[in-house]
C-alpha cells in the first residue's frame, strides 16, 4: 500500500508539472550558465582560523570616573559633636571603571593594532590580549583616532619580540556571494570565527558611518567591533563594526581600502585632518521650506555662524541655503557637512546660496577645524609644567597663542596646552586648550599662579572649556 501511495504521488507531480508548462509556454526554461571555479576546499575555514586567528587580539578599556567633589560622609559630623575636634575626610583612591571589551587585529609584527574608534573613545586605559586565555597583557597607547571613520590606530611594545600579523587585502573588487569570515571575541567569549558571505556593498548607513559600508551574514555580535573580516585568501577586506539589532544575520564592515587611505596620516599625526567653515546647520525639509517660502528647493540652512570661522569672513549669513559646495549639490546639512570635511584645507572654493529667493556666490577659504589646529599647534609652545607629576602644562597667552586658538584678546587667564596620556590630569578629564580660572579657590592670572596654588593631595581646579565653567579634581598620584 506505501509503494502504491508514493508511485501515485510521484505521478500526479509529474502530471502537475506538465500543466504548469502547458499553462506557461512563453516562460524561459533554461537555467543561467555559472562561471564556476575550483569546489571550495573541504579545509578552507580550518587554515583561514590557523592563519589569521594569531593576529586577532583581544581589547579591554576602562575609564576613570570623572565628576565634583565627594560627598562628606555624615559619620564625621557625629564624631565631631562627640570628640570636638574637625574629622578630615579620608581620601578615597579612585579606581579605574570597566567600559568594555572589543577586538584589533595586528597588522605589523612591531605591535600596531586596528580597532575600531567606538572601541576606544573615552577610556582612559587600553588593555590588549594577544591570545585566549593568556595571562600576559600588554597596555596599549592609542596613536590615531578618527570617529568619522570609525578607525583607530593601538601601538604595544612587544619588547623585541616579533608578532603576527595580518595582510591587508583590497575591498575595490570584491563581488556579492564572496566567501568570508569574521575573527573577534564576541562577548568576550574569547577568539571566535563564524563565515559567510559578502550580502551587499557600498551600504550608505550614516548613522554608522560616513563610509559606503561592506554588508555581510557572518555573524558579527557585541565584543567582535574591530576584528578583521577576511577573504578565502586570508586577506583583510574589512574591520568589523556594527550589526542591524533589528536582524539576524545583517553585519556591517568598513572596506579595508577606506583604511589603507588613512592609515599613514593617522599614525604619523593622530588625526585626519577635516576642512571647517564655522557653520551649525539645518535641513531645508518641506517645513522649513514652506515657511521661508522656497517652494521645492532643497539644501543646508545656516542657522549660526563663527564670527571668525571662514564662512562669516565670506559674507555668509544666518538663513542663507547651501545648494552647491565646490561642485557638488548639496540637499542636506549631511551633505554639506561631508563636503567640507573632504574639502583640501587652504584652499578657496565656490558656494552657491539662495539668500532672500535670491541666487548668490561666495568664496570661502576651507580651514582646519579649531580641535586639530590646537591639537597641532600644542606642541610648539613651551609652558609651565605643573609640580607633583599632576601631568599638565599651562601657559600665559600670548598674541601668537590667541591668534592660533582663536582665543579673545582680552583673555589673560593660563591655557593648558599640554596634557600627559594616562597621567592624573588626563584622567581627571582635563584637556589642551582648557582656561584655568582658579585652583583651591584661589583666583590666578598667571601660570606661576597655578603651579603656586596646587598641592599636595587633592586640587579642585575651576575651568573654563567651551563657553562652559567645569569644576575638575585631580589628585596627585
Amino acid at each position: 500500500m506505501k509503494k502504491l501511495i508514493l508511485v501515485l504521488s510521484a505521478s500526479l507531480s509529474v502530471a502537475l508539472a506538465a500543466q504548469a508548462e502547458a499553462q506557461n509556454p512563453s516562460l524561459p526554461k533554461d537555467a543561467p550558465k555559472l562561471n564556476l571555479s575550483a569546489p571550495l576546499p573541504a579545509n578552507l575555514f580550518v587554515e583561514l582560523a590557523r592563519a589569521i586567528n594569531p593576529a586577532v587580539v583581544n581589547i579591554s578599556t576602562a575609564a576613570m570616573p570623572k565628576g565634583g567633589p565627594m560627598m562628606r560622609d555624615p559619620m564625621l559630623d557625629m564624631l565631631e559633636q562627640l570628640y570636638g575636634i574637625r574629622m578630615q575626610q579620608p581620601q578615597q583612591q579612585k579606581k579605574p571603571q570597566m567600559m568594555g571589551l572589543g577586538t584589533g587585529f595586528i597588522i605589523r609584527e612591531d605591535g600596531l593594532i586596528v580597532t575600531n574608534n567606538h572601541v576606544i573613545a573615552g577610556a582612559d586605559t587600553v588593555t590588549v590580549q594577544l591570545s585566549e586565555g593568556s595571562k600576559d597583557t600588554y597596555s596599549a597607547t592609542v596613536i590615531g583616532s578618527d570617529d568619522r571613520t570609525d578607525i583607530a590606530l593601538l601601538k604595544i611594545d612587544p619588547k623585541g619580540k616579533k608578532l603576527p600579523y595580518a595582510v591587508l587585502g583590497s575591498s575595490k573588487d570584491l563581488q556579492v556571494g564572496e566567501w568570508v569570515a569574521a575573527f573577534g571575541n564576541p562577548f568576550g567569549h574569547g577568539h571566535s570565527m563564524t563565515k559567510g558571505i559578502i550580502s551587499s556593498k557600498g551600504r550608505g548607513i550614516t548613522e554608522i558611518n560616513k563610509i559606503p559600508l561592506l554588508q555581510t551574514d557572518a555573524s558579527i555580535n557585541p565584543g567582535n567591533s574591530g576584528g578583521p573580516l577576511v577573504n578565502t585568501k586570508g586577506e583583510v577586506i574589512g574591520v568589523n563594526s556594527a550589526i542591524d539589532a533589528r536582524a539576524q544575520g545583517i553585519g556591517f564592515a568598513i572596506p579595508i581600502d577606506e583604511l589603507k587611505a588613512i592609515i599613514t596620516q593617522l599614525e604619523t599625526k593622530g588625526h585626519i585632518a577635516r576642512g571647517y567653515i564655522g557653520t551649525a546647520l539645518g535641513d531645508l525639509d518641506e517645513d522649513a521650506a514652506a515657511y521661508l517660502g522656497m517652494g521645492d528647493v532643497r539644501g543646508a540652512v545656516i542657522t549660526q555662524l563663527d564670527p571668525r570661522g571662514p564662512a562669516a569672513k565670506s559674507g555668509a549669513k544666518i538663513y542663507d541655503i547651501v545648494t552647491e559646495f565646490n561642485g557638488k549639490s548639496i540637499s542636506n546639512s549631511l551633505e554639506l557637512q561631508d563636503a567640507v570635511s573632504d574639502s583640501t584645507i587652504g584652499k578657496s572654493v565656490k558656494v552657491k546660496i539662495i539668500r532672500d529667493r535670491k541666487p548668490v556666490t561666495l568664496t570661502m577659504l576651507v580651514a582646519d577645524r579649531p580641535e586639530d589646529k590646537i591639537r597641532g599647534a600644542a606642541k610648539k609652545y613651551q609652558g609651565q609644567k605643573a609640580p607633583l607629576n599632576l601631568g599638565f602644562t599651562v601657559m600665559d597667552p600670548n598674541e601668537s597663542l590667541r591668534s592660533e586658538w582663536n582665543l579673545p584678546d582680552d583673555m589673560k587667564q593660563p591655557v593648558v596646552i599640554g596634557v600627559e596620556e594616562k597621567s592624573a590630569a588626563a584622567k581627571a578629564g582635563l584637556t589642551v586648550g582648557d582656561v584655568i580660572l582658579d585652583v583651591n579657590k584661589t583666583v590666578v592670572e598667571t601660570s606661576k599662579d597655578v603651579l603656586r596654588s596646587l598641592k599636595k593631595g587633592s586640587n579642585t581646579i575651576r575651568i573654563a572649556r567651551n563657553a562652559r565653567i567645569q569644576l575638575i579634581n585631580i589628585s596627585t598620584p
